[in-house]
């Protein structure tokens, strides 16, 4: 609510689908369309404010686990893709594979193997999904050992020829 500090702020909706708002107490929010949910508020708010401006944003609660630095539930602004939810959770961890990204839904993959870079609006990411951050793969990880190892030992295997 702009110019309302005192009803302005982050108002969930509970498990029965309900919002408690102050001034209007409890209302309906679950299964509303959205424009309709907005629009009931105003009214509501017309009735005891001279001009009040409502602006609502959804946020979505979902999960970010797997290769990230602090993974756990975030609430997830819509504007926001699959890039913004893996910085709330302080980023990918060091063998985090932003390349290989799974979303689960209901116990279900919903889709996997997305990079990090895919626009919001191209999985609709809903309240309760897991966003799960795959490992970099063992030789991904582990790659400039491997080419050091290599170096080294084509460099004892001409030191060794040398001397023959």
């Amino acid at each position: 609510m702009w110019r309302e500090p005192t009803l302005s702020g982050d108002f969930a909706v509970d498990q029965d689908g309900i919002i408690t708002l102050p001034m209007l107490g409890a209302r309906k929010a679950d299964q509303v369309p959205w424009a309709a949910l907005r629009d009931s508020i105003m009214a509501g708010y017309q009735r005891e404010l001279r001009t009040p401006t409502v602006t609502l944003t959804p946020l979505r609660r979902v999960y970010v686990l797997g290769s990230v630095l602090r993974p756990g539930m975030y609430m997830l602004d819509p504007t926001f893709g699959l890039e913004g939810a893996v910085s709330l959770a302080g980023g990918a961890g060091p063998d985090g594979n932003l390349d290989r990204i799974r979303i689960t839904r209901e116990g279900n993959v919903f889709a996997e193997r997305i990079p990090v870079k895919t626009t919001p609006d191209k999985y609709d990411v809903r309240s309760g999904d897991q966003l799960f951050i795959e490992r970099r793969s063992w030789i991904d990880r582990n790659s400039t050992l491997l080419l050091t190892s290599v170096i080294s030992l084509a460099g004892l295997a001409v030191t060794l020829a040398a001397r023959n």
